[in-house]
């Protein structure tokens, strides 16, 4: 085999090398690493040595199961908060945005400029009880004065939702625009009113753009632990809440990481049923025609 024809088998592969290495440095490794402390017995002082200490998995999902099903509820409705809310914003970009589409979007993406932090503790104040939004309402006799927001669900949900609904705009956004205006005209053609229009080309084709901005936004959703620690209370906490306590003030880290495979592991099981679900072969299919 001749030199250059070697070169031109190994170029692809060596385009792809340092994507590779750098998922094998930053999250291959880490994983085995956590795998391992998980495992591990012991404590801060006297160190941790493995044992294999497998119950740690089944002492966390019984010592925290609520967090866990109250993350991956939170995480569902915030998902489908965000589909119902963007999908129109993504629809009237795509096809009535015109030149002003970049920047649409740019507002969209605007607050991403400002830290994740801050962006939530601002809700805090709006939606506390002597904060701008409540104060006026219970002054003008609207709300009652023992009526609050924080500490609640519905705040915890709400600030999942401000804070992650770009993340599912914008795929469905890539989905739409990519669509062949030739096919809204040829079912025009047809006499295909606008709603079957919709439902029978534009919505199938842009599935594939729904289907990534579920994901990106239900995997950081339900493993999100600012919003339920600014927004929420007592009885809003998260399992990344708990996740943050073992690791940064109890110490245990075993427990920890226990707790993040099983949140992984619960996180990959929902996302393969919603790809198994859905079809992901038949949405590819149609985004490659």
């Amino acid at each position: 085999m001749s030199r250059s024809r070697l070169g031109a088998r190994l170029t692809p592969y060596l385009l792809v090398l340092p994507g590779w290495l750098w998922l094998v440095v930053f999250f291959v490794v880490p994983t085995f690493v956590m795998l391992s402390v998980s495992t591990q017995t012991g404590d801060i002082v006297s160190g941790f040595q493995q044992t294999f200490h497998w119950r740690t998995y089944v002492d966390g999902w019984n010592q925290y199961h609520t967090q866990f099903i109250r993350s991956i509820v939170y995480g569902l409705i915030t998902t489908l908060l965000c589909l119902v809310i963007a999908y129109p914003v993504a629809y009237w970009i795509a096809f009535r945005g015109g030149a002003h589409k970049s920047s649409l979007l740019f507002l969209i993406l605007l607050p991403f400029f400002v830290s994740f932090v801050i962006r939530t503790q601002s809700w805090n104040f709006i939606l506390s009880d002597n904060g701008m939004l409540l104060s006026a309402l219970k002054n003008w006799g609207l709300v009652s004065q023992d009526f609050h927001i924080l500490a609640t669900a519905p705040a915890v949900i709400g600030g999942l939702t401000y804070n992650f609904l770009p993340f599912m705009v914008l795929p469905i956004y890539v989905g739409l625009e990519r669509l062949d205006p030739a096919l809204l005209e040829a079912a025009a053609d047809l006499y295909g009113s606008k709603t079957a229009t919709f439902r029978k080309v534009v919505l199938p084709l842009s599935m594939p753009g729904v289907f990534a901005g579920v994901l990106l936004t239900f995997v950081p959703a339900a493993a999100d632990y600012v919003n339920a620690a600014i927004l929420g209370g007592a009885r809003t906490t998260m399992i990344g809440n708990v996740i943050q306590t073992e690791y940064f003030t109890n110490l245990d880290y075993p427990k920890a990481s226990a707790l993040s495979f099983i949140l992984m592991a619960a996180l990959l099981l929902g996302v393969f049923a919603y790809a198994r679900v859905l079809g992901t072969e038949d949405v590819l299919d149609v985004a490659a025609r």
